[in-house]
């Protein structure tokens, strides 16, 4: 299994510690074709991108394009505010981007602010830090809110699924392959289990993406985390559309053809 692409990277313009330039850089080393810079959504009120940065952040994918020979997509991680499928990013931000992924996260400005700080960031937030059980009624409010996300958002990847939002993934992975949402295999840290894997392989359609979520330039293009579940698992590899020579047909950019 050989990686094409990385869609998942960051760099200082939220999280990340090295610039365009130097993820390129990597994924060339790497050997990939692509990759996309991803910082965090707009209303991350620590990390996230800023519209006042935006042409220079295209800029400087352009330029990395240019010096590289990889090709340097201008993308988004973009956050879940909540229950009712908001996202961060406009449909006037649409032209600004390539690949729209979207993800769950801390410090983000949720909508409604009050009602889903509490029902849905501070439930999560406390269940996992005090290693709780997820209740029953806390993984149905997540699986609602990733799947209104995607219904409601024309979402390239959900990243890291299960992080801090605790779902029941096989419901999700039935509507991301209803609307063309790709799933995320996450190398950063492993979020589904063996289990949750394959039931989301053998029981829907719903197709896959392998990402570094690189938040610096060593670790552009590194998915030995996941090769090692899926290699353990027998997972299905021609279901992941990244890997030995193959891209994906991206959702975000179909749908900004038909606006």
């Amino acid at each position: 299994m050989i990686l094409t692409a990385d869609y998942h990277t960051h760099t200082p313009f939220s999280h990340g510690k090295n610039t365009v330039l130097e993820n390129a850089e990597k994924a060339k080393e790497q050997g990939l074709q692509q990759i996309a810079i991803t910082d965090h959504g707009y209303t991350h009120v620590v990390f996230g991108l800023r519209r006042r940065k935006i042409k220079e952040y295209r800029a400087q994918c352009e330029e990395a394009t240019r010096k590289t020979g990889v090709k340097v997509l201008v993308g988004i991680e973009a956050n879940v505010l909540g229950v009712e499928g908001h996202s961060d990013l406009k449909e006037t931000d649409f032209e600004d981007f390539d690949v729209y992924l979207c993800g769950t996260h801390l410090c983000v400005w949720y909508k409604p602010f009050i009602s889903q700080f509490f029902s849905f960031f501070a439930r999560n937030y406390s269940t996992e830090k005090l290693h709780l059980k997820h209740s029953d009624k806390l993984i149905q409010n997540n699986t609602l809110a990733y799947c209104n996300t995607i219904k409601n958002n024309p979402i390239d990847a959900l990243t890291h699924v299960n992080y801090l939002c605790k779902c029941n993934s096989l419901e999700v992975a039935k509507v991301a392959s209803d609307y063309g949402t790709y799933i995320e295999l996450n190398s950063k840290k492993t979020h589904f289990t063996d289990e949750e894997l394959m039931d989301m392989a053998l029981k829907t359609s719903v197709r896959f993406l392998i990402n570094s979520d690189a938040h610096s330039a060593s670790r552009v293009g590194e998915i030995e985390r996941v090769k090692e579940q899926l290699g353990r698992i027998n997972f299905p590899l021609d279901r992941i559309d990244n890997i030995d020579g193959r891209l994906p047909n991206f959702r975000f950019k179909e749908f900004k053809q038909r606006l």
